[in-house]
């Protein structure tokens, strides 16, 4: 690692230090920022700060690449928050098939943020294949009634689009 990257990522390192120390430091003494804290229903929010705490040491350092498990990370968290809130965990039939849509989510931002092309269009398939797969797994399980008992469908299709794009691939 080159000096000027070393002392960005000690810079980044102090910063957040203090920032988390401020945080820590007001939770004690003001009541309302305890009790949102602390409030043991809110938990789901604790992941999704720390994929944000994730994406920002990423930006800070120079890593863009950390946009990746930040989206991941912050992506469970915020399925874990809507399940705590409506009672819904048995969603984690289907809302599973997500998570590499939430890996596509970080491959578009890591991508914009260097302009990488290639890792916009993977990132942009990877989200298009977890909705497909949310949608025929969610009416597969009779909780999303969108395309009825014509889920088996939506693989097709997927399996249609994927055969084309990988035979225009070899020309």
């Amino acid at each position: 690692m080159d000096t000027s990257r070393r002392s960005v990522s000690r810079l980044a390192g102090a910063l957040l230090l203090i920032l988390v120390g401020t945080v820590l430091f007001v939770v004690q003494f003001t009541p309302e920022w305890e009790r949102l804290i602390s409030d043991g229903e809110r938990w789901p929010l604790g992941i999704v700060g720390a994929g944000l705490l994730l994406l920002v040491i990423g930006l800070m350092t120079g890593a863009p690449g950390m946009a990746v498990p930040a989206c991941v990370v912050s992506g469970i968290g915020g399925l874990l928050w809507w399940q705590n809130e409506t009672g819904q965990w048995h969603t984690w039939a289907y809302t599973w098939t997500l998570v590499p849509g939430f890996v596509g989510v970080g491959l578009l931002l890591s991508g914009a943020l260097q302009w990488r092309p290639d890792e916009l269009k993977a990132g942009a398939w990877l989200v298009f294949i977890s909705l497909v797969l949310f949608a025929a797994f969610g009416s597969m399980l009779g909780q999303i009634g969108l395309f009825g008992p014509y889920w088996p469908a939506l693989l097709i299709v997927l399996g249609v689009v994927l055969l084309v794009r990988s035979l225009l691939r070899r020309w």
